[in-house]
């Protein structure tokens, strides 16, 4: 019989045990006192001191100018200004999966908006996502994309800014719940998701690519609205322009994948960037309103610039043959529902769609043609759907030329039938599913900013 441990013996293995336990604690203890003390020394960043507001008189015309067109192609008033608001005030709601993200005022009123920010403390939250207070911003600010500007461009940014009317009015409070809301944690997001630094040319692609880059990248953020986006938020890199939803939209991808049956050829890029019109892909409605009414104010050169860019990636060069057969396709499907037909999506398309995007023998870029239309094409029918209830505004689009909305006279069911009639008569792609409750959904959403 092997003799037991006494209980004094058994008293020592319970303190030896205790001592290691509390020694493995506090050692584990301290290092996450030390890892918490490091990371706020790595996230903590000093306030930048204020200044008097400066003269507009101060500043270079020349250097304004610049400015003015850059805020322009950035589309800073679309974010900075409230629905009937006052131009950069802020209070631009931006609904996001971690709640309501509100636009900050950026006039140079010294108490409201940012009157008393240094170009060093502008430059910083451009490039660095960082307040002149030393708050990190939080990513609803594409500082992720506007760190690759040049000095020069931030410079004329700021001229801009400090030029415009002051405007006092308060920031709205966000909705994004604790603790993500603490700003200090922005940090990490940047660790894990943002690289600080000016835009680098590459050297095997032309002038022309490049400068299409530097603002298709930088200023005019392209990929904050066609790239999806991870649970965290952060653009997912790898799968850059592939296409994702915006404000109640889908933004559809840029890349190979980009489902119109017409390649988005240079021209065809050139003439729907500057313009707001394509003959083959029809007009620029809801958050991509903004988008040529932005560039319009950039040199041509720019603008097709732009253009190559995104040609380069989207493999048009190689896709001509493709979108001739398209055209005729599409001419051939015009027809279908234009006469009497007992059908009564058909019937309800011809009452409601037919006089306008029936186009014959020729294809009219003010009447875009359905079928090959990318709302039509896309395998979610959000874009659709959102136009058929709300149509499109005088301000988007071609001007002059406006689409009714259709909330008020159709049902549910009645764009449901509708959008199906197309999607079965325009192309060869498989039906939506669930389309009423697709309707109702965006239909209890509203219309939106």
């Amino acid at each position: 019989m092997r003799p037991g441990l006494g209980s004094s013996d058994r008293r020592a293995a319970h303190e030896i045990l205790f001592t290691v336990l509390k020694r493995l604690l506090l050692g584990l203890i301290g290092v996450i006192v030390v890892g918490l003390v490091a990371f706020c020394v790595f996230a903590w960043r000093p306030a930048i001191a204020e200044i008097a507001p400066p003269a507009p008189g101060s500043f270079a015309p020349a250097l304004v100018a610049q400015g003015e067109v850059l805020a322009s192609a950035g589309y800073c008033s679309a974010c900075h200004t409230a629905k009937h608001g006052k131009p950069f005030a802020g209070g631009y709601p931006m609904a996001t999966q971690f709640g309501t993200i509100y636009s900050t005022n950026i006039t140079p009123d010294p108490a409201t908006g940012i009157g008393k920010w240094s170009e060093p403390a502008f430059r910083r939250a451009m490039h660095e996502g960082v307040s002149r207070n030393g708050a990190h911003l939080l990513p609803a600010f594409p500082y992720d994309h506007f760190t690759k500007l040049t000095d020069g461009d931030v410079a004329a940014l700021y001229a801009y800014f400090m030029t415009r009317a002051p405007v006092r009015q308060e920031a709205s409070d966000n909705t994004v719940p604790f603790p993500l809301n603490i700003r200090l944690l922005q940090a990490g997001w940047k660790l894990l998701f943002f690289t600080t630094g000016r835009f680098q040319p590459q050297p095997t692609q032309s002038a022309e690519w490049n400068r299409g880059a530097y603002l298709a990248e930088g200023i005019s953020h392209c990929g904050a609205c066609h790239t999806p986006r991870g649970v965290l938020g952060a653009e997912i890199r790898d799968r850059a322009y592939a296409g994702a939803p915006i404000d109640g939209w889908i933004a559809p991808p840029l890349d190979k994948t980009n489902p119109s049956p017409v390649p988005w050829t240079h021209a065809e890029l050139v003439a729907y960037l500057g313009t707001g019109i394509s003959r083959y892909h029809g007009t620029a409605a809801g958050p991509m309103g903004a988008v040529p009414r932005g560039l319009s104010h950039l040199p041509a050169a720019d603008v097709a610039a732009i253009a190559t860019y995104f040609a380069s990636r989207n493999g048009s060069a190689s896709q001509g043959a493709q979108g001739d057969a398209a055209i005729v396709k599409a001419l051939v499907a015009d027809k279908i529902g234009s006469g009497l037909t007992y059908d009564p999506a058909a019937r309800l398309y011809a009452g409601a769609c037919a006089s306008c995007h029936y186009n014959g023998r020729q294809l009219n870029p003010l009447r875009p043609d359905l079928a090959l239309n990318s709302a039509v094409n896309l395998d979610d029918p959000t874009n659709l759907i959102r136009v058929i209830l709300y149509g499109v505004s005088a301000q988007d689009g071609a001007p002059g030329v406006v689409m009714p909305g259709f909330a008020h006279g159709f049902t549910n069911a009645d764009v449901a039938r509708i959008s199906a009639y197309l999607r079965a008569t325009r192309t060869t792609k498989p039906a939506w599913a669930d389309l009423e409750t697709k309707v109702a959904t965006i239909r209890a959403q509203g219309q939106g900013q």
